[in-house]
C-alpha cells in the first residue's frame, strides 16, 4: 500500500498531479485542499501528499491529500455504501475536511447535497452511517484548535476560484492562479482576482 509520497511537482491537470518519486512518476487524482497546496509548489519543487490506493477491475488509482485528517475523512466517506473513491474526492474538493465533519455531526443533509453529484439519498446514508463517528478533533479540523482548517482554501479563496471560473477558466486552472495571487501578497477578493487575472 502506497500511503505517502514526497517528490517533485513535474506536471498539474484538470485530472491528476505528475509527482517524480526517485525517478518514478505517479499520477495522483488529488482533492481540492491537496490540489491547492501542490499548486503553490513550483513545478520541479518537492511536494508532498498523503495517499490512498485503490484497486478495482477498472485499474488502479492513487488518491491523494493534503494531511492525514482528510484521508482519514475520506476512508469513512468510502466505507458508506453507494460512496465510491470518485465521490468521495468530489466531496472533499468540495468541502473543507472540518465543513464535512461539522455536516455530519449535525446531521445537515442539505449541506452535504450541495456537492454536485451527491443525491439527497446518498447525503443522508452518509450522516446515518457516520453520524457519531466524528471525532472532536475532526470537528475542529485536524490539532485540536479550530485554526488548523484555516491551512486549507477560505471562502475567500473559493469566491476568487468561482469568479475566474465563471470567465471561463477551469476549477484547477483557477485554483492555481488564486494561490499564486496570495503568495504574492493579494488579500481581498477583488485583488486576488485581478492578480490571478495578470498571472493567467
Amino acid at each position: 500500500m502506497i500511503g505517502y509520497l514526497r517528490g517533485k511537482v513535474r506536471q498539474l491537470t484538470p485530472d491528476y498531479v505528475l509527482l517524480e518519486v526517485n525517478g518514478v512518476g505517479y499520477e495522483v487524482i488529488c482533492s481540492g485542499a491537496a490540489f491547492s497546496a501542490l499548486s503553490g509548489v513550483k513545478q520541479g519543487s518537492d511536494g508532498e501528499v498523503y495517499t490512498y490506493l485503490k484497486v478495482s477491475d477498472d485499474g488502479v488509482s492513487l488518491f491523494g491529500f493534503a494531511d492525514i485528517q482528510e484521508k482519514n475523512l475520506f476512508l469513512k466517506l468510502t466505507s458508506v455504501q453507494g460512496v465510491g473513491a470518485k465521490s468521495a474526492i468530489s466531496v472533499l474538493s468540495s468541502m473543507r475536511p472540518a465543513e464535512l465533519s461539522e455536516a455530519i455531526a449535525t446531521a445537515d443533509s442539505k449541506r452535504l447535497c450541495a456537492v454536485k453529484g451527491l443525491g439527497k439519498k446518498t447525503a443522508e446514508r452518509i450522516i446515518l452511517e457516520l453520524h457519531g463517528k466524528i471525532s472532536a478533533d475532526e470537528l475542529l479540523g485536524g490539532d485540536g484548535t479550530a485554526g488548523r482548517a484555516s491551512a486549507l482554501p477560505t471562502e475567500r479563496d473559493d469566491d476568487a476560484v468561482s469568479a475566474l471560473i465563471g470567465l471561463g477558466f477551469t476549477k484547477q486552472e483557477s485554483a492555481r492562479a488564486v494561490e499564486r495571487a496570495k503568495q504574492n501578497g493579494a488579500r481581498t477578493v477583488e485583488e486576488i482576482i485581478a492578480a490571478a487575472l495578470k498571472g493567467m
